[in-house]
């Protein structure tokens, strides 16, 4: 992949996506079989075209704003980048219906045209976090499907919570520019911390301590530290600068977070695998920022 549209789909970041679906998959009891690998693949094709059509629709903002991005400094022209839209989503939503069938598509047709809707029409208006949300949430039913219909019904949990997380992180992007009021970080690390202690709590009342519940302690924990630090410190001084950091951080914290919703389903070692993940992510995104 050429370097100015590794950039333009932060490729990266991408990685944060899959475990909405194995949150899902795992919630719904569904098998980890290819059904799963498939969804997932089709769920980073959605994000990939989502990063891209996100730098088409504020061309013209980010020519002032961030300069530096691919299709404001020239190096990714707008045509492109809508290509590359166009061409996830068609990908995405392809590889869907290959891997889950109908069922998966009526869950994965939404997510896209909620991707398009934010990108285009949303993004800047009152109800932009709230589209963010339902896009991952939609993005763990995803992955739920491949449980069947009655599955799906306990992966309500996982997707709620992996939206909540995911409005803090969206209504903090707003600040990535001209920094924030010190209310906004206040105001997300309050949901962070609610995100991390529900996450924590065992499925089911009373349940002996097992390998599944210590994972889930610990992965909810590393949550709320990877992105309770960062918010903390924004809220103390809420500049441009601390707000984007806080926002890193919180791209990066869905990866515990999905690790330990994972784990509450009781799969621990995929949830410890997924959770492996982060460092290398971590790594790659020095090298191209995910916001």
């Amino acid at each position: 992949m050429p370097r100015a549209l590794y950039e333009l789909v932060r490729a990266p970041a991408a990685l944060t996506v899959p475990g909405d679906v194995l949150a899902g998959a795992t919630a719904a009891g569904a098998p980890l079989r290819s059904e799963v690998v498939g969804l997932a693949a089709a769920s980073i094709c959605l994000y990939w075209a989502g990063m891209a059509l996100n730098d088409y629709a504020d061309r013209t903002i980010d020519a002032y704003e961030r300069s530096h991005r691919p299709v404001p400094s020239g190096r990714v022209r707008a045509g492109t980048a809508l290509a590359v839209a166009v061409g996830g989503t068609a990908a995405g939503i392809g590889l869907t219906a290959l891997s889950g069938g109908r069922r998966a598509l009526a869950v994965a047709v939404p997510l896209a045209a909620t991707v398009w809707a934010y990108d285009m029409k949303l993004k800047s208006s009152p109800c932009g976090p709230a589209a963010m949300a339902l896009a991952r949430g939609l993005d763990v039913m995803l992955g739920a499907t491949a449980g069947g219909r009655r599955g799906m019904a306990h992966a309500l949990f996982p997707a709620v919570t992996m939206a909540a997380h995911t409005a803090a992180v969206t209504r903090l992007s707003r600040g990535e520019v001209y920094g924030a009021s010190a209310a906004v970080p206040v105001a997300t690390l309050t949901v962070t911390a609610a995100v991390a202690a529900t996450t924590a709590l065992p499925l089911q009342a009373g349940r002996r301590v097992r390998p599944a519940r210590v994972a889930q302690t610990a992965l909810a924990g590393w949550y709320a530290y990877r992105f309770g630090v960062p918010q903390a410190a924004a809220a103390v001084q809420p500049t441009a600068d601390r707000i984007r950091a806080s926002v890193g951080a919180g791209i990066h914290a869905m990866v515990p977070l999905q690790a330990a919703l994972t784990a509450r389903a009781g799969a621990p070692l995929p949830a410890l695998l997924l959770a492996a993940a982060l460092p290398p992510i971590r790594r790659l995104s020095r090298r191209v920022s995910p916001t």
